[in-house]
């Protein structure tokens, strides 16, 4: 990647439904080289996907946590069963294996503490192996560039 190509992928973090004209006019390129360069950024895997960005709140999911989770067996198969476990639950947003004292960060998204707590006590305590949860609440994101 070259500065050129840093500039395109920055341009495209924050807005990637630009047009290619838009984006080669921001960028200083012609139309046509704009486009042989974000496809091969495509093509090398640095640009992975186009999404849309989703406001939680206005999906009923303004109450975000993070959860640290200490799992009491570090064998693979206790891993394996909580990474599925995570998978499957759409409060889940993200789950990360982290090193250091806990095995898990989770990003948690619902609709309010009482649903928080629902997915504490009926999802993250009922797993077995489970043995430590640290939660830390969202008061407010003044930076989120996933947002």
């Amino acid at each position: 990647m070259d500065q050129i190509d840093g500039k395109i992928v920055r341009e495209l973090a924050r807005d990637g439904r630009i047009s290619n004209t838009e984006l080669a006019d921001r960028i200083g390129l012609s139309p046509s080289a704009c486009l042989r360069r974000v496809q091969e950024l495509e093509r090398s895997g640095v640009i992975t996907g186009y999404r849309a960005v989703l406001n939680p709140a206005a999906m009923g999911r303004g109450f975000v946590a993070y959860v640290t989770v200490g799992l009491s067996d570090h064998s693979k198969r206790a891993q394996q069963a909580f990474e599925q476990a995570m998978a499957g639950a759409p409060q889940c947003r993200e789950c990360h294996n982290i090193t250091g004292t806990r095995e898990y960060l989770l990003r948690i998204e619902v609709a309010d503490l009482a649903a928080y707590k629902a997915f504490h006590t009926d999802v993250l305590g009922a797993l077995d192996h489970v043995n430590a949860l640290t939660s830390y609440i969202v008061m407010g994101s003044p930076k989120d560039e996933r947002r």
